[in-house]
């Protein structure tokens, strides 16, 4: 063994003197690897027992080296490899390309911390393998294939000649066989697939949910933005100009001189005579009707997070009335609402804030029905008078405190009972209108003019600006002018008498000097407020009519015969119509949707786009073994936001 390595050492440098070279320097790796070993025996020697032996080998080793390292070429080959760096150490082992390939492909560390746990069955190259294409779909060929095994199985249980044979048939087993493993692979490719887009849609709800805190919030920081700016511009309003008071003051003077001579005039008891209404031209209180825009600030951005929840999805419940509620209405999602009941109160929610801000007293008697319009309210009573309301001129400390606890306290509760008198809105009655002679049972306001529908079978026109009664349309002559120029006879076409226990005027709408009635006797009658004359009837509805709406196409009506009917106003005829099972109280429609009440603890909901109807509000899901939620008298609906109240003085607000 000493001779042996006595041997490879001298050999060995020569080896390295004498080669032709690594990296450029005369140097291989195998004259490294040789030159290593002699090192190594050296060492050995060194640290082993110090006989005669020994020290003659390490001798002789040393002699050898030395007598290589004096030879100029070793030298140069040393001093050349001294001075060659690590780059180019590298790239004279590797390719220039295949330095780049693995720059690329290097991943950093906190990219390989987390690597989730491989759970399928097949390597990288076996899915590779089955997402290659076939020469034919797999279906197809899998079924010739299987055929032909089949058929030779069968000629070899008959003992009929193979064609194919013992090795075809294994041969065929196997390609079947490895095509089952493919599809097996495919089937866990495509599971594995499916997993991740759960996931990847799990996440996505995830930021989703995130998104809509984070509106959420922008939208209470906007509402309360909005508060405040309102309150400055109603403080810049009371802070007008002494001169401007005076100077309007004293141009009010030879006017109220005027009306002392009028009134001087008017004590002719021949001028007293006059059939027409006192009421309709009686002196008005102050302020003047003309206040009724002075304080109405329109809201600058619309809330939209009821957008992005799924249709049908309840907002929140309350006990809002201790009987059936009879008409509702609001300006805007999370706006102001305003509520009607037959437990004779009129309530204002703020649905932003989420609570009752109070109550709106002055009428005898329940409300029948109502709208609201920016800070503008009307109601019609069964006490037969119309009453305005400028909800600008509440007192502020019933929303500001509202608002204020609700952000300290943090609650969820959308609306809350008022912890407040009415007298915030005791201010707020701007005056009344007087001339009906029986409950007032549909109304509706547009400008300046207002429409209101009475049981005493008229419709009247006021004038908001002078506050009186301009114009009466008399519907019983209006039917009988009608029958008289079609010979019929009778109340309507059809000769039957309306329902009794249905209101006469079911529902009222104007535009302009376009006005639209629908009435017991199951007739809409388009108007013309500038002759007083109607200008067309549309006859389809067997039973009252209860409510109606229009746009600038389609008029859409509902009544207790159980149906829903779109009309085409620019050919005068039926467009779509669809029915329920139970008589139809409620509709309002808005650009996507028609919802309606038809006697049922669900709200109607009819897609105008693609014609699908689906059910919306307590009712859905319910089980028939639990109490059911009371039936649905009233709907309102705007931009996706719908609030229905129900028998019980319920409501709740959904989107839809």
């Amino acid at each position: 063994m000493e001779n042996h390595r006595r041997d490879e050492s001298p050999s060995g440098l020569s080896d390295i003197v004498e080669g032709d070279g690594l990296l450029g320097t005369g140097l291989t790796t195998r004259h490294i690897e040789a030159f290593g070993r002699t090192v190594s025996s050296t060492a050995g020697h060194l640290m082993g027992p110090g006989d005669q032996s020994s020290n003659t080998h390490y001798q002789n080793a040393m002699t050898g080296i030395h007598r290589e390292l004096r030879r100029p070429a070793a030298q140069r080959n040393v001093f050349s490899l001294t001075q060659t760096t690590p780059t180019d150490l590298v790239r004279s082992k590797l390719s220039t390309t295949e330095i780049k390939s693995r720059a690329i492909s290097s991943l950093p560390d906190d990219l390989l911390a987390n690597i989730p746990d491989d759970t399928s069955s097949y390597s990288l190259f076996q899915g590779f393998q089955a997402t290659l294409p076939e020469d034919e779909p797999t279906h197809k060929k899998h079924r010739r294939k299987s055929s032909k095994s089949a058929k030779a199985i069968k000629d070899s249980e008959k003992g009929g000649a193979l064609t194919a044979g013992p090795a075809g048939l294994k041969e065929e087993r196997k390609k079947l066989s490895r095509r089952l493993d493919l599809m097996g692979i495919r089937k866990n490719m495509c599971s594995a697939e499916i997993h991740e887009i759960d996931n990847k849609i799990a996440n996505l709800h995830k930021m989703r949910q995130i998104v809509l805190d984070r509106l959420a919030g922008l939208e209470m920081d906007e509402a309360a933005l909005e508060h405040d700016l309102t309150e400055l511009d109603i403080k810049l309003e009371d802070l007008i100009p002494e001169e401007t008071t005076d100077t309007s003051a004293a141009a009010e003077t030879p006017k109220s001189s005027m009306e002392q001579d009028e009134s001087t005039v008017s004590s002719d008891p021949a001028m007293d005579a006059s059939f027409m209404s006192e009421s309709i031209y009686e002196k008005l209180p102050n302020p003047s009707p003309k206040s009724l825009r002075h304080r109405s600030i329109r809201k600058r951005s619309m809330p939209i997070l009821h957008e992005h929840f799924a249709p049908g999805s309840l907002i929140k419940e309350i006990s809002a009335h201790t009987d059936m509620v009879t008409a509702i209405d609001f300006d805007y999602p999370f706006g102001t609402m305003v509520t009607a009941a037959l437990d004779d109160t009129v309530r204002v929610w703020d649905m932003n804030v989420g609570r009752c801000s109070g109550f709106l007293e002055g009428h005898h008697a329940s409300v029948r029905c109502l709208q609201v319009e920016d800070n503008i309210v009307a109601t019609g009573s069964m006490d037969a008078s119309v009453r305005l309301w400028d909800l600008s001129r509440a007192r502020p400390s019933t929303r500001d405190n509202g608002r204020l606890n609700k952000h300290e306290r943090g609650e969820e509760e959308l609306f809350e009972q008022p912890s407040t008198s009415s007298s915030n809105f005791q201010d707020c009655h701007v005056f009344s209108l007087e001339a009906h002679m029986d409950e007032v049972t549909a109304l509706h306001f547009k400008g300046d003019t207002l429409i209101s529908g009475s049981a005493d079978k008229t419709l009247r026109q006021w004038d908001l600006v002078k506050g009186r009664c301009v114009q009466t349309l008399d519907i019983l002559w209006a039917a009988t002018q009608a029958s008289t120029t079609s010979n019929d006879g009778g109340w309507r076409p059809s000769g039957r008498l309306p329902d009794a226990s249905a209101d006469f005027v079911g529902a009222v709408q104007c535009f302009d000097a376009a006005l639209a009635c629908g009435t017991a006797d199951g007739m809409v009658r388009l108007w013309d407020l500038r002759s007083g004359q109607v200008h067309r009837s549309l006859v389809g509805h067997t039973g009252p009519v209860t409510c109606l709406q229009f746009d600038d196409v389609h008029l859409v009506t509902g009544s207790l015969d159980r149906s829903i009917r779109i009309w085409d106003l620019r050919m005068g005829s039926i467009y779509d119509a669809y029915a329920y099972e139970k008589p139809v109280t409620s509709m309002m429609f808005d650009s996507k949707r028609i919802v309606a009440a038809a006697g049922e603890n669900v709200v109607k909901v009819y897609d105008k786009a693609d014609g699908n109807h689906w059910d919306c509000g307590p009712g859905v899901g319910m089980d028939d073994e639990g109490p059911s939620p009371a039936t649905i008298e009233r709907v309102r609906i705007k931009d996706g936001y719908l609030v229905e109240g129900r028998k019980d003085g319920t409501m709740a607000a959904w989107t839809c």
